[in-house]
């Protein structure tokens, strides 16, 4: 076989780029592309409205549920391919786990904190594969042609990662609930008992006990007041945090298509691989540390 010269090499390389540039003008117009933040409703059957994302999201779930069923449905002692692969993930998922939480509570809390780690960072590599916000429906808005997509990352609809932060919020509770009585937990966020009893202190008339007293319990009552805001700061920390940084990537792989289609998105698409496995270690790595502080006595935070 003729060796190919480097001149010829180069040639052919160009030719290919430009084809494929060219391909990619004719499949994408020269056009900013237009995105909605909110997710777009496609049919409201029986008054109930179903997005793009809620169909991202079942898509998911269809997927994972496939691919677990896949990987045991013939499971060997000595695991192979699909197999081999689920259980090296779970493996390393729970020793992330019991590293942090321990191997009493790890094995707790690993059910949730895997789920959320797995759903998170499947919706955010599922909404890169082609197909996802360019297949779709066309509808006229004034002069002007917007196609509204049949598939929609989950990520991107900020009910999606409320919704996480919720479920995350209502186990950290549970367990703290759980692992200290009601009485307790809830001291740490309505604690007056210092300062009740310099109260008392002080109509008993030891006056400066009492005001010694009343004094830290007022810090207390000051201190039970933040931990309360803190906890539910959380949940808009974790909604904004993950809806921010996946709708962010999907307006830029969106932008660098329309752009330069196909060559130049190809780097943010491996940024974005990176982004979401990011995004879903932060979300379960920071419910496993609530997880653990919930469940941690007072005495030693």
């Amino acid at each position: 076989m003729a060796r190919i010269s480097r001149r010829r090499r180069i040639g052919i390389i160009a030719l290919i780029s430009f084809g494929l540039i060219a391909v990619g003008a004719i499949f994408f117009p020269i056009s900013m592309p237009h995105f909605e933040l909110a997710a777009e409703v496609l049919w409201s059957p029986f008054g109930i409205p179903i997005t793009n994302t809620m169909i991202g999201a079942w898509l998911t779930i269809l997927v994972m549920g496939g691919i677990a069923y896949a990987a045991t449905r013939k499971m060997r002692l000595v695991p192979h391919g699909l197999q081999n692969v689920m259980e090296a993930s779970v493996e390393m998922l729970m020793n992330f786990v019991e590293s942090i939480a321990g191997k009493e509570n790890g094995r707790k809390f690993f059910p949730v904190v895997a789920t959320i780690f797995i759903f998170v960072i499947a919706n955010a590599w599922l909404a890169l594969l082609p197909g996802f916000m360019s297949i779709g429906f066309w509808h006229t808005e004034g002069e002007e042609q917007v196609l509204i997509p049949l598939f929609r990352g989950a990520n991107t609809d900020i009910n999606v990662p409320l919704a996480l932060a919720l479920v995350s919020f209502i186990f950290v509770e549970y367990w703290g609930f759980r692992s200290h009585g009601f009485i307790r937990y809830m001291s740490k966020f309505v604690n007056v008992r210092q300062y009740f009893g310099g109260v008392g202190q002080m109509l008993r008339g030891r006056v400066r006990s009492g005001m010694g007293m009343l004094f830290s319990g007022i810090i207390d009552i000051f201190v039970g007041f933040i931990e309360m805001v803190s906890e539910m700061v959380r949940i808009m920390s974790f909604t904004f945090r993950l809806f921010g940084n996946m709708t962010a990537g999907e307006i830029l792989i969106f932008s660098m298509m329309f752009l330069i289609p196909w060559v130049a998105a190809i780097p943010f698409y491996g940024l974005e691989l990176f982004i979401g496995f990011v995004q879903a270690l932060i979300f379960c790595g920071l419910t496993l540390v609530f997880l653990v502080m919930a469940v941690t006595p007072h005495e030693e935070h």
